[in-house]
């Protein structure tokens, strides 16, 4: 037996891991409520039709090869634009890069920036990619508090506590993913603070930004004036094609980081470039019409309250309302008294018994998500309500 390297061995992704033991009951022909992946498009979302139409287009008019490493440059401007308009911030488009999804960003970014034992902070819960990515590294990932009580924001003093000559960033996701919190102007402020204090750089993490309930999302390097941030966006979320892969990364700083950035940008063209015909097509996203984001969050909206109000109403499950993105994070209050010796037991009891699918929420973050679960709200509202009232009946099965 070949061995696989020592840093493979603690790869573990719960958002797709889940779906593993979801499969073999697939296949016995059981049917799935599938609540667990941050897909639009599995359900009832579709990419905008003049998306579609210029990705034909593109391929026709021959964009099928390798784009330039840094990104196709009429893409990497209509980027800089939409950030002119929205966020008031000027971008050189040598400071944009394109990039195969946020996550590949959020690879070349941290292979980039970490050596071992060197650590960088990150929300409590967050994003598994940030963890994962971090330890791969050599480097730890640090979990700062956002306690669910204040509605999962950042907790200013436990990210001061937890600062050290090691910290290489502080990483913001907001809107957040799983808990939906959508950050206010005074926290983000606060934590640029903290960052210009220590000299550090802050990683902004924006995916979801325009998928908001009840207020507007600051850009971080709207309110950074002289601290420099590394900002993470795309496509897959806001304008419904996470299967294009098609992400970028925007620096902005006054110097402080010309050879981070000089080491990102060397990486990503040692790996080539992102997909040539989707970003050509993804022009047309940012210059045409912009209605289906409304339309989208609209839809949200209604799946948001309709799936806050009805978590609330089951014994044992509590949740507070989120703000943004497509998630709610509801807590196990009876995984005390239950049986169940974890969240992530929990989420495979659910699963087996009720067969709705969702993700434990220790996989988000073992000390701050914990005794919690991640539904996605996407699914139609009959979808929604089929599978809450499934959990329904299985905590009154297995609490009584």
């Amino acid at each position: 037996m070949i061995e696989a390297s020592h840093r493979s061995q603690g790869i573990s992704y719960a958002i797709r891991d889940v779906v593993l033991p979801a499969k073999e009951l697939e296949k016995k022909g059981i049917e799935i409520l599938h609540l667990n992946i941050g897909d639009p498009n599995k359900y009832d979302f579709d990419t905008p039709q003049h998306m579609k139409d210029a990705l034909y287009e593109a391929a026709n008019e021959g964009y099928n090869g390798y784009s330039l490493s840094e990104g196709d440059i009429d893409l990497r401007n209509a980027i800089a634009e939409r950030e002119r308009k929205r966020n008031n911030i000027s971008y050189d488009i040598k400071d944009i890069c394109i990039t195969t999804g946020v996550t590949e960003s959020l690879q070349i970014f941290l292979n980039a920036s970490l050596n071992p034992r060197d650590e960088l902070l990150v929300p409590g819960p967050t994003y598994p990619q940030y963890r994962l990515i971090t330890r791969f590294n050599g480097a730890e990932p640090i979990a700062y508090r956002c306690p669910e009580e204040e509605n999962w924001q950042p907790e200013i003093d436990d990210i001061r506590k937890k600062i050290s000559n090691k910290t290489k960033g502080i990483v913001i996701i907001n809107p957040n993913n799983p808990t939906g919190a959508l950050y206010s102007k005074k926290v983000i402020k606060e934590i640029i603070d903290i960052a210009g204090e220590y000299e550090v750089p802050i990683v902004s993490d924006e995916i979801y930004d325009d998928l908001t309930f009840d207020s507007k999302q600051y850009a971080t390097a709207t309110l950074a004036k002289d601290v420099p941030v590394v900002t993470f966006n795309g496509f897959s979320k806001v304008y419904l094609v996470p299967g294009w892969r098609i992400g970028h990364v925007m620096f902005y700083h006054s110097g402080e980081l010309d050879q981070l950035q000089d080491a990102f940008m060397r990486i990503a063209r040692s790996r080539l470039c992102a997909n040539s015909v989707c970003q050509r097509a993804c022009i047309q996203a940012l210059k045409g019409p912009q209605d289906h984001i409304e339309k989208a969050n609209q839809k949200l909206r209604e799946r948001r309250d309709f799936s806050y109000k009805r978590l609330n109403e089951i014994e044992g499950i509590s949740s507070t309302k989120p703000d943004g993105a497509f998630y709610i994070f509801p807590k196990i209050e009876a995984i005390e008294e239950g049986p169940w010796k974890n969240d992530k037991e929990f989420v495979l009891d659910l699963l087996h018994e009720a067969h709705v699918l969702v993700v434990h929420g220790s996989g988000f973050c073992s000390t701050y998500g914990k005794n919690h679960f991640r539904v996605v709200i996407l699914p139609r509202m009959e979808i929604l309500e089929m599978a809450f009232d499934k959990l329904e009946a299985f905590m009154k099965k297995r609490l009584h």
